[in-house]
């Protein structure tokens, strides 16, 4: 082994309890964050389902919706069509 790779050897070797306590670290805090983002996302589901299911139909709480269509430029167009 060249002397580079002894000597890094041996830097890692000392620092060995350091950095395993940093991987430990970092290992643990990316558990929590999956987690907490788990949780978020089971508790956006839930939110999203009881909200749904509380919405009534329309046809329950006596609501009707009506629509007014203006169809003169269709009529004016279907007009100049037979004239040709």
């Amino acid at each position: 082994m060249s002397q580079a790779k002894v000597d890094r050897y041996k830097e890692e070797k000392k620092n060995r309890k350091k950095i395993m306590k940093k991987e430990k670290l970092e290992n643990s805090l990316l558990k929590i964050a999956g987690a907490v983002l788990c949780a978020a996302v089971v508790v956006w589901i839930g939110y999203s389902a009881v909200t749904l299911s509380q919405k009534k139909p329309a046809e329950e709480t006596g609501e009707t919706t009506s629509y007014t269509l203006d169809t003169t430029a269709l009529q004016e167009y279907s007009d100049s069509l037979e004239e040709d």
